[in-house]
């Protein structure tokens, strides 16, 4: 029976941070009531929809479920303090994750080509380098670090960043603000303001107050970059709103590597984890393409994205109202046992394999092929060099229920 513990949980933040409760939370709600109405406590009421065939019905239908206005899920007072940010709107930006319709379409067009597979492979260079180089690092401290804060979060962080042609001395500034913004309760990553100004409303000026003047800049001198292509698009021959052009920054500078990173880290804390895949990996390279598709959906580094329903509809035979909220439990539905062989088995082989880390339908994720092209670019080097890798003590995830991953992971290798 699922209880008022239960839909608390789904709702919380700290199983996010406990990978084996949030397994098995989760396997429960999915045997017992896979379309659950969760009513946690100081939090609106909605839909946990946890089956991977219902996941799919949500995000192909992306009428009848619109992203607006709540992407992720907000307790009251969150949503209290969004809206009193955003005149009543509960809305800090107009990034593609908060757009619906026609809108999204045109604005996902501005940059879909320079995401598809043919352009990402132009910048192998930039990508093997940058591999090159922390693994470099990793040699050089003679195989001890955390992975996660010496490694694994600053590899897609510079690869995004110089495609944006963002100078590297402001990249740590670029890291500090995306884990404020997808870890808003993660007690050492939150941002800590005082009296009179929202975390989230400080963040979101920051990054714009920041972006604005590379606006500004590309716009004045464009150059063969990100920023530029991003910074010069236009809409109806105009030039794409402020708040619009700013959003996609948003979105590059958060999404484009954080979630990245956490499935790099949880990636390689899988592979410890269970010796024989690695020991398989390593015996066999070629089975990297789908080690790092398994990496994807073992981690599913984004937790949820929240719809609002349209009109009435039924899924898995229960009436959804117009208006009523559904989180898409993306870990819950990568587990699916009528969907996975086993699934809570990590296997580098694991073929057909139809996860959802990257979402699915017309909202699913930009930049899933730079972000394949960087774990496998990073594992293949890593992989080629180490004679051995373990785990080097205790660690932990991230507490978040909008994104999330490893927090500290310290290893040994032997080079």
């Amino acid at each position: 029976m699922l209880t008022q513990q239960i839909d608390n949980a789904i709702a919380s933040h700290d199983i996010f941070a406990d990978e084996a409760a949030l397994r098995d939370t989760f396997a429960q709600v999915r045997r017992e009531d896979p379309l659950h109405w969760t009513q946690a406590e100081g939090n609106p009421g909605f839909w946990a929809v946890t089956k991977h065939a219902d996941v799919m019905e949500v995000g192909r239908a992306n009428d009848k479920y619109i992203n607006a206005p709540m992407i992720f899920l907000r307790d009251d007072e969150e949503d209290k303090v969004a809206r009193a940010d955003n005149a009543g709107k509960g809305t800090y930006a107009r990034t593609l994750v908060n757009l619906d319709g026609a809108d999204h379409r045109l604005y996902r067009g501005l940059t879909q080509a320079w995401f598809m597979p043919a352009n990402i492979k132009r910048l192998d260079t930039l990508i093997n380098d940058r591999a090159r180089e922390l693994v470099d690092k990793m040699a050089a401290i003679d195989g001890r670090c955390d992975f996660v804060n010496d490694v694994a979060i600053w590899f897609p962080l510079r690869v995004i960043m110089t495609a944006l042609g963002v100078p590297e001395s402001d990249h740590p500034m670029m890291l500090q603000l995306a884990q404020q913004m997808l870890a808003p309760k993660d007690p050492t990553l939150r941002r800590q303001v005082g009296s009179g100004v929202s975390a989230k409303a400080a963040v979101v000026k920051d990054f714009f107050g920041y972006f604005d003047k590379v606006v500004q800049d590309r716009r004045a001198n464009p150059r063969d970059d990100l920023s530029s292509l991003i910074a010069n698009s236009q809409v109806d021959g105009q030039p794409i709103g402020k708040m619009e052009v700013l959003s996609y920054f948003l979105i590059l500078a958060t999404a484009g590597h954080d979630t990245t990173a956490n499935s790099l880290a949880g990636g390689l804390l899988a592979l410890m984890q269970h010796p024989d895949q690695l020991a398989r990996l390593r015996a066999d390279p070629a089975l990297l393409n789908t080690a790092v598709e398994e990496m994807f959906r073992w981690v599913a580094p984004v937790r949820h994205f929240m719809r609002t329903a349209t009109v009435d509809s039924t899924i898995r035979g229960k009436t959804v109202r117009s208006g009523d909220l559904l989180m898409l439990c993306y870990p819950s539905a990568n587990q699916d046992e009528e969907v996975f062989a086993e699934p809570q088995e990590f296997r580098v082989d694991r073929t057909p394999n139809r996860h959802l880390a990257f979402g699915f339908g017309a909202h699913a994720c930009l930049g899933q092929n730079l972000a394949r092209a960087e774990l496998k670019a990073f594992f293949k080097e890593l992989l080629a060099r180490v004679k051995s890798i373990e785990i080097d003590g205790s660690f932990e995830w991230v507490r978040s229920n909008q994104v999330s991953g490893p927090k500290t992971l310290p290893i040994r290798c032997r080079f």
